[in-house]
């Protein structure tokens, strides 16, 4: 009876084990961890290390310079015996740099090690390995490209452009409109034509449908280097006494107090800035889109950092490698025109003029160069970002 219960316990130990390692993985996802199983008493008390990256985030990054930065911290609920940075060309290769930590005091417990490595011209592999007191390793990678020619041509990298696409016109309460479905399909036909994005467009939904297909982009799996394109068309509004814009929906009612049949900014803003693709871009064709930005209410503007003159490798490194969370909408607190009948609205024909532009010469179109084709609308649109977007981030629509 002794034993099956040691037998048992054991178990329990190994699914809380695994449990844990796998909600690690959910934010170092390039992890695996050690463990010695041949002394059943020592399980009892084993914990795995978690190690959390803070630079580079992305599993993939690409620089120019062979200097670069890594910073990550290590947590252990037993003391850790040695933290050790290995940096490699592949996963299988021998290490071609070794920097070994022995953590001590508090810092055995939490460690937060911030090191300058060497790397050379292509790829890299920094392995950080954590060991603890009781022979339990966990190890985490992340890969950084090293060098312009890697990325000298950006259709080669490993990325794919995704676009979703909610489009409204047929209203169960609300007026129909005539243009939201049309302004879709045209930019959506562009995306697929002219920058090959893989793009799924949703057609008069109600909120529910709305908030499940969000749901499924929240639940796919992204490359560090992916792209989101989101876009909105169709009715918006604003409630004075709550301060808040809202998307109208299929099925919203006119005179619906509470907003509950509404889809808010704010959950909007949460839901799109948690889908875990780094490079996310939110267009908004409605009425009152730019009471998107929550600071609108203070007319306080937003101004995108500037740049010196760079290469295109410079420039597609920079841009690809932070996080972005970048929105732009067809107006203000204001009405905007749903234009008339198969001629699009003015947003979207501005915008879809700038899709055709195919960003000049280098075939690489900004949202800079975006904003350039609808700012001079009679209702000025308004662009900025929002959640976790990152100084100097962009969203690109590359030519292929």
């Amino acid at each position: 009876m002794k034993a099956q219960t040691n037998l048992l316990m054991t178990l329990l130990l190994l699914v809380g084990i695994f449990s844990f390692v796998k909600a690690q993985n959910v934010t170092s996802r390039s992890s695996e961890f050690e463990v010695d199983f041949s002394d059943p008493a020592k399980l009892v008390k084993t914990t795995v290390p978690v190690i959390n990256w803070a630079i580079p985030i992305p599993e993939t990054s690409y620089v120019q310079t062979t200097k670069f930065k890594i910073k990550f911290e290590v947590e252990s609920s037993t003391p850790l015996k040695g933290v050790t940075i290995n940096v490699k060309q592949t996963a299988e290769a021998s290490s071609r740099g070794t920097m070994t930590f022995q953590p001590i005091g508090a810092e055995a417990l939490h460690s937060v090690i911030e090191r300058n490595v060497n790397l050379m011209e292509g790829d890299n592999l920094l392995e950080v390995v954590a060991e603890n007191a009781e022979g339990v390793k966990t190890t985490s990678w992340r890969k950084v490209v090293v060098g312009a020619t890697s990325l000298a041509d950006a259709s080669k990298l490993e990325r794919t452009d995704y676009g979703l696409v909610f489009a409204t016109d047929q209203y169960d309460n609300w007026s129909d409109l005539v243009n939201p479905v049309f302004d879709s399909r045209s930019i959506t036909e562009e995306l697929r034509k002219t920058y090959k994005f893989k793009v799924e467009i949703v057609e008069n939904a109600t909120q529910a449908e709305v908030l499940k297909k969000l749901r499924e982009y929240g639940e796919k799996q992204y490359k560090p280097l992916d792209q989101l394109f989101v876009f909105f068309a169709g009715h918006g509004t604003y409630d004075q006494t709550f301060g808040e814009g809202f998307v109208v929906t299929k099925e919203s009612m006119l005179n619906d107090e509470g907003k509950t049949t509404y889809l808010s900014h704010n959950r909007l803003r949460s839901i799109i800035n948690n889908i875990p693709c780094e490079h996310i871009f939110l267009a908004m064709d409605v009425c009152f889109g730019g009471t998107f930005d929550a600071a609108l209410a203070n007319a306080r503007g937003q101004e995108d950092e500037v740049y010196r003159e760079q290469s295109q490798a410079e420039f597609l490194t920079r841009k690809l490698t932070y996080k972005t969370r970048k929105y732009l909408t067809s107006g203000g607190k204001t009405y905007v025109s749903d234009g008339i009948a198969g001629k699009h609205s003015p947003f979207a024909k501005s915008f879809l003029e700038a899709l055709q532009s195919q960003g000049g010469k280098d075939g690489i179109l900004t949202l800079q160069e975006i904003y350039a084709f609808v700012e001079k609308l009679k209702n000025p649109p308004r662009m900025g970002e929002f959640g976790d977007n990152a100084p100097g981030s962009d969203f690109l629509f590359l030519v292929k």
